[in-house]
């Protein structure tokens, strides 16, 4: 089929979307090329038939950067991409958690979204492209996706809404929200603030939902176009009477093993129903293969469980661990918890648990990267948040490697929300990394607000406390009752239908993210749990504030000491030396760091204050400028007939005529001095042009 494209506009007539297919990638199941402006992402889908004993649906995106789209070449030796940068992890995040609820259960095919930039212009970020070209792919190709959905980037410049905003936009922005959803129901968001309120985001929401429609009907436009037919799907469910005999087995004991209030306690409690069960009904399926009987009680078990845990969540408000509807789980907050670092804290919600450490660091600490969409190049992150969640956190065995995509995700998360009431102005380069202990819920919220306390403790001087929390929802079979859940446990969210995570401070939101099970909620509903997640929040700070009401007074005497000075740039060649010698020289003598910027600023920093005091003078020394009057010890750097040249500063040299050597006449300069020597000279006179005349007899005669 010829190539077949729609174009719309979404708020700014001038940068218009095209989406077009039928050109290129012809062979995948679904295809297409969304542009905007000169940027541009190509979109593929494929799929494969489900794996024998499969019981989840593996849907796979992969979204790839590559540096040929900006017109550049990669750094170092190799000149080809690695490993997915986090950007590009990041993107595949927020691609596949709105995609991801569109499939019909039992659907369990392989799906593999690719997506390619092939263009930046470096005005119009990819990564809203990346989601809208996915759905469009899908809803090209002959798979059961029940869309299609749109998103967009919304903005806020001078107090104007903004869709989406070019990266000069986004530098002034005081909202970077990513919404995708259905026509008037919101399926994910992600983002941050600075400060906004609850109403702000809402509103945003709304505007972005209306360019939704606009996105939703031209791929259906286009799926026209294309003639698109779709295939039936094998949907593999639980047999009805396997179902049935499962459920009469468990439902005397099923609701006491769901109102089990330990985790550890309620696992091991559903292993042994579900393995009577097993053994109980066996014999009635006897015709079935061992492993499609274990796959197929494991999941009608897990559905049987999931039904129960709603059911007496909505007609009881009877949460597992036995707390209310609104009731956030007990709360601990400690700082200074470990020796030699900079600042730590642990951070307890029920048996979620967060220790964060904070260490402060000069600029060769920040984490340099090379930004292909903003046209910038190189950016350097001055403060970053690294998050691990490891096997034991749960109690488990498992695999130990680095980071994953989950975990990537939720470092980014947290680090947005913090990074807002950080200086911009602090010192120091900050790193935080969050090792989560024990997990049972929002392991990413309690995060922050560990990496809060664990600034406060270091003497970040952060501006405000920022907390997060998440909130859950229940919502019946049909739909007609719905209940937010303030706090909720592991077990409520992966038996629940939303995760909704909300940072922020006492003043307004910083960071936010939105994952869903349903294919959509209204944004009515998402606007009444943002106000559940800010009383919680605040419940949260005060916590915070009890342990330690504001960062302490200076930076911990274990962080490097730092000093910033600013010196006249016209000296910065005289600090640095021939080849950088006498900064070398600095550093290596003193055993301190220091960064010199083209406008004379320089920032020290040493391991202790002495090194630091010497840094600092050794400093001055280079950067100073002989004055008139002054007696200096300087070094006798060259012996001519008619006097001497002496350094009396590093780099600056002045002239010792042979007149000025002594109050008596002197035949010969090598009868008081010879090259090498240190001699006690006055600068008697500095001329226009900088040449300075010295006496070594009028500095005897002072002294």
């Amino acid at each position: 089929m010829a190539e077949q494209k729609v174009v719309f506009t979404l708020g700014d007539e001038s940068r218009p979307v095209e989406i077009s297919s039928g050109k290129i990638a012809k062979l995948a199941n679904g295809s297409c090329v969304v542009r905007m402006g000169d940027t541009t992402v190509m979109v593929a889908v494929c799929s494969g038939d489900a794996k024998p004993g499969q019981d989840f649906f593996p849907l796979q995106v992969d979204y790839r950067e590559k540096f040929s789209a900006a017109g550049k070449f990669p750094g170092g030796y190799g000149k080809r991409e690695g490993r997915p940068t986090d950007k590009e992890i990041l993107t595949c995040r927020v691609t596949d958690r709105p995609l991801r609820p569109l499939f019909p259960a039992g659907f369990f095919d392989e799906v593999q979204i690719s997506a390619l930039l092939l263009s930046a212009d470096g005005v119009n970020e990819p990564d809203v492209l990346s989601i809208l070209g996915a759905s469009t792919a899908l809803c090209l190709s002959d798979l059961p996706f029940q869309g299609p959905i749109g998103a967009v980037r919304v903005g806020k410049v001078d107090g104007k809404l903004v869709v989406n905003p070019t990266t000069e936009q986004m530098k002034v922005s005081t909202i970077d929200l990513i919404y995708a959803g259905l026509p008037d129901k919101v399926i994910m968001i992600e983002g941050e603030a600075e400060f906004c309120t609850e109403a702000e985001l809402g509103e945003a929401m709304y505007l972005a939902n209306e360019m939704v429609k606009i996105q939703c009907e031209a791929q259906n436009e286009l799926a026209r176009l294309m003639n698109v037919v779709k295939k039936e799907p094998t949907l593999h469910l639980v047999d009805e009477a396997l179902v049935k005999a499962l459920q009469d087995y468990c439902a005397p004991t099923i609701e006491a093993v769901c109102t089990i209030p330990g985790k550890n306690d309620r696992i091991v409690a559903m292993n042994e129903l579900l393995a009577s069960m097993r053994e109980a009904i066996r014999p009635q399926f006897a015709e079935m293969e061992e492993e499609d009987f274990n796959r197929d009680t494991n999941t009608a078990f897990d559905d049987y469980f999931r039904t129960v845990t709603r059911r007496l969540i909505l007609e009881k408000h009877y949460r597992q661990d036995g707390r209310g509807i609104f009731d956030i789980r007990p709360l601990s907050a400690e700082v200074a918890v470990l020796p030699v670092v900079h600042g730590s804290s642990l951070f307890s919600r029920g048996e979620t648990q967060a220790m964060v450490i904070a260490t402060l660091g000069n600029e060769k600490d920040s984490l340099m990267s090379d930004n292909i969409t903003n046209g910038e190049g190189f950016t350097n992150k001055r403060f970053y948040l690294h998050y691990n969640f490891p096997n034991y956190s749960v109690g488990e065995v498992g695999r130990i490697s680095g980071p994953g995509r989950r975990e990537i995700g939720h470092g980014d998360l947290a680090e947005r929300s913090v990074s807002k009431v950080v200086p911009k102005d602090f010192p120091y380069v900050v790193r935080c990394v969050s090792e989560i202990m024990g997990s049972n819920g929002s392991t990413s919220m309690a995060s922050v607000c560990g990496a809060t306390l664990a600034l406060m403790d270091a003497g970040v001087p952060i501006t405000a406390p920022v907390a997060g929390i998440s909130c859950g929802l229940v919502t019946s079979e049909d739909g007609s009752q719905s209940l937010i859940l303030t706090d909720i446990l592991g077990a409520e969210d992966h038996f629940g239908d939303m995760d909704f995570k909300v940072c922020g401070t006492r003043d307004g939101i910083t960071g936010f993210q939105l994952d869903l099970k349903l294919p959509g909620i209204s944004i009515d509903l998402l606007c009444q749990a943002m106000q559940q997640n800010r009383e919680a929040r605040l419940q949260i700070l005060d916590v915070i504030e009890a342990c330690i009401p504001a960062p302490r007074a200076e930076v911990s005497p274990r962080a490097p000491q730092m000093l910033e000075i600013k010196i006249n740039p016209d000296k910065i060649g005289a600090l640095i030396g021939p080849g950088g010698k006498n900064i070398r020289a600095i550093t290596e003598e003193t055993g301190a760091s220091i960064d010199i910027e083209d406008d004379g600023s320089v920032k020290i920093m040493a391991s202790d204050k002495a090194h630091l005091d010497a840094a600092h003078e050794r400093v001055l020394e280079s950067t100073a400028e002989a004055e008139v009057g002054k007696i200096y010890r300087g070094k006798v750097v060259t012996v001519r007939d008619f006097g001497a040249f002496v350094e009396v500063l590093p780099g600056i040299e002045g002239l010792l005529h042979i007149s000025e050597l002594a109050d008596y006449r002197v035949n010969q300069v090598t009868d008081i001095c010879n090259e090498g020597d240190t001699i006690t000279v006055k600068v008697i006179d500095i001329d226009n042009s900088g040449k300075i005349r010295l006496s070594r007899k009028a500095a005897l005669k002072d002294m």
